[in-house]
């Protein structure tokens, strides 16, 4: 079935699924109509997003807020890997007890959003695994006790929606939240810590940086080579991105100076950009890793109509260093000062100027979940929106692909 039409018809954006080990257990896919009155097809959401997420695949959490869309959706059969969101003043309205109940039935994964104001149908009770409730509504953080109704979500987890920093993070599990929804990736570092003394980067870092600078002068291979020796697990991460399904090459990669030969050395830049973003060993910083390489990749496919491949690396290269100051507490001034990254990426990152800026303000606005933001992000761009969530949809089927 062609998902062309309802493609056209929402906007698309998406967030991190965290759990307590700060592991990123799904992906939290958020679909606003672009008219309220719109008639949506919710079989032809499914097929988008088994584009991206199969039954065999990861998981997601569908969070839709047009309710016509979403009660077809609890009336569908969704595969077992999508977990279905449904808003509290829905689960209360008996209309809907039936639908919620063979969801549930059929193994689906059903999630209780927000507060209930009015005792939930009893049938319904033991259907949600979990209750999300956001950041600024939690009494937890004001300490009220608790004096929710019977039959109120009290007694089941609850995920703290809206987080932003890795202090709501570690807040939201300090209070008892199973997982949060959001970006605890916080405020760009642009000042060093008072005090703080500046950290030598570990060797594989400084070696990623090393190879960078050396792939951007050309040096010969076996200088690439020579370089790569000191961290013997380098290459073989080199290889496994290189190898992997989101690069699509059609024969096996069995070196580095095969890589070379074959890629040529601006190919190759990108994924060393890669192995810098995702060097981090901290696992407060797993959803930043996780967002960067989500950034890269999208901002790559918004270019793949109207950009040539060397554009195409460039915003790749810029979503992938986008929060490199966060993933190593430098200001990122001082970071881009010792990796090489073209001058449309530095005014992008630095200044927020020059012609990527717009495309790193709609990535934004997509992981903010905005509809606002999506909005005015597109018309700057001048983007159809069917081709922005085409574009969304390539690249998060890419970012599993690498995971």
């Amino acid at each position: 079935m062609s998902d062309e039409e309802i493609l056209g018809q929402v906007a698309l954006g998406y967030s991190a699924f965290i759990d307590r080990n700060r592991a990123v257990t799904a992906t939290r896919l958020t679909v606003f109509p672009l008219k309220p009155d719109a008639v949506l097809d919710a079989a032809q959401l499914l097929s988008a997003v088994a584009s991206v997420w199969p039954p065999e695949g990861g998981r997601v959490s569908l969070n839709v807020t047009s309710e016509s869309l979403l009660q077809d959706l609890l009336r569908s059969a969704p595969s077992h890997n999508l977990m279905v969101e449904v808003p509290a003043f829905m689960a209360a309205d008996p209309v809907n007890t039936e639908s919620i109940v063979a969801l549930h039935a059929h193994g689906t994964t059903l999630l209780i959003k927000g507060r209930p104001l009015k005792e939930l149908p009893r049938e319904v009770l033991p259907c949600f695994k979990q209750s999300i409730i956001d950041l600024a509504d939690d009494r937890r953080i004001a300490q009220v006790a608790s004096s929710a109704p019977a039959g109120v979500t009290r007694n089941i987890p609850h995920v703290l929606a809206g987080i932003h920093s890795v202090a709501d993070m570690d807040g939201a599990f300090d209070r008892g939240a199973v997982a949060v929804l959001g970006w605890p990736i916080g405020d760009e570092v642009t000042v060093r810590p008072k005090g703080a003394r500046e950290r030598s980067a570990p060797i594989d870092l400084q070696t990623v940086v090393e190879l960078m600078s050396q792939v951007d002068r050309e040096e010969p291979v076996e200088r690439l080579e020579n370089t790569l020796k000191r961290d013997p697990s380098l290459g073989f991460k080199v290889l496994r991105y290189i190898n992997s399904p989101a690069f699509g090459l059609s024969v096996e990669i069995s070196s580095f100076s095969h890589a070379v030969m074959l890629l040529g050395y601006q190919r190759l830049k990108r994924w060393l950009a890669l192995l810098l973003a995702t060097a981090s060993k901290e696992p407060n910083m797993r959803a930043a890793m996780f967002a960067s390489v989500r950034r890269g990749l999208l901002m790559e496919e918004l270019a793949r109509h109207n950009g040539d491949q060397e554009m195409r690396n460039e915003l790749f290269i810029c979503g992938v260093f986008s929060l490199l100051d966060r993933l190593f507490q430098q200001p990122l001034a001082e970071l881009l000062r010792t990796i090489p990254v073209p001058q449309r990426v530095h005014d992008t990152l630095i200044d927020g100027t020059g012609p990527y800026a717009p495309y790193f303000k709609l990535v934004q606005a997509i992981e903010s979940e905005s509809l606002y933001d999506f909005r005015e992000s597109a018309e700057a761009l001048m983007m159809d929106v069917r081709e922005i969530n085409q574009a969304e949809l390539r690249a998060l089927a890419a970012a599993a692909d690498l995971d």
